[in-house]
């Protein structure tokens, strides 16, 4: 039995009409394309001159980076070179020891002279004439002195009492005392002027002429009783002085402190709590220090296992 035809409402018909307005803006929408309304193309084709000209620009900045690079090359050979030929020479500095270079001196200057000596007497000449020709009165007197000091010093090292050792240490610090004679004078001048203006002190004009200060009271001049001295107040100078000099004499002691100590093997911790003691240690030192010192070191680096 054939399907029934379907009938045509009025809703239907009212939808099909609202399609086709639809429908008909779109294709009014839609532009047209005609062949005189195409838009050209831009090409990106180059001219054979500007071709040429970006090639030798790449191989002169090619050309210029190989140059710096060669130069960075050899700076960094040379460089490493005279690295490596100063580590040489400090390696060799500090292998050599500059006693043993003084000791050398020494023997060759003392070898030369005996054989001078040995050479003048052979030709039946007075070798200190001789050598003493090279030089004049002044300088010869001098020389002979400062030998005689040396003498004189190299017999007094030997300890004799703590009077000689103090007498030595007081002599040293004198030796290194310079004094200021200008600041000395200026103040000698005004302490003369101060005494001389309040009546203590009056200056006298001798016969040929010399003026000589009077100590009328005798307050003065110092003496036994004088108190005088605890007014003075020093510059800062010369206190910084002093403050350098103790610490110098501090850093000798302990300098030879040190050397004491390592001389009798007690440069490092304290091991021992007697005298015993100190002594067996000593003997395991001298036998196992070099068995045990990468263990010791590991302790001390705190990466021992």
């Amino acid at each position: 039995m054939p399907p029934a035809k379907k009938r045509k409402t009025r809703a239907t018909a009212e939808s099909s009409e609202e399609v086709q307005p639809l429908d008909a803006a779109t294709n009014a929408e839609e532009p047209t394309e005609t062949p005189s309304e195409s838009i050209p193309k831009k090409t990106n084709e180059s001219t054979p001159s500007t071709i040429s000209s970006s090639t030798s620009d790449a191989a002169a900045k090619a050309k210029e980076r190989q140059e710096r690079f060669k130069a960075l090359q050899a700076r960094a050979k040379s460089s490493a070179q005279t690295n490596l030929k100063e580590a040489t020479l400090e390696s060799q500095r500090l292998a050599t020891d500059p006693n043993l270079l003084t000791s050398l001196n020494r023997k060759s200057a003392v070898a030369s002279h005996n054989l001078l000596k040995a050479d003048a007497e052979a030709a039946g000449e007075d070798f200190e004439r001789k050598r003493a020709w090279d030089w004049t009165i002044e300088e010869s007197e001098r020389w002979d002195k400062r030998l005689k000091k040396k003498e004189a010093h190299r017999d007094d090292q030997a300890f004799q009492d703590y009077r000689q050792d103090s007498r030595k240490v007081y002599k040293r610090q004198i030796r290194d005392l310079k004094p200021d004679m200008d600041f000395y004078e200026k103040e000698k001048m005004a302490a003369v002027e101060k005494a001389a203006a309040s009546g203590g002190l009056e200056i006298v004009e001798t016969d040929d002429g010399e003026l000589v200060a009077v100590d009328k009271d005798g307050t003065f001049y110092s003496t036994a009783d004088s108190t005088g001295f605890v007014e003075h107040k020093p510059e800062k100078a010369a206190v910084d002085r002093l403050v350098k000099d103790l610490q110098q004499a501090e850093e000798a002691r302990l300098k030879k402190q040190r050397a004491r100590n390592a001389a009798n093997g007690e440069d490092g911790d304290v091991t021992y709590i007697n005298d015993k003691n100190k002594q067996f240690n000593q003997k395991l030192s001298r036998f196992y220090n070099k068995y045990t010192a990468e263990v010791r070191d590991s302790f001390e680096r705190g990466t021992a296992i």
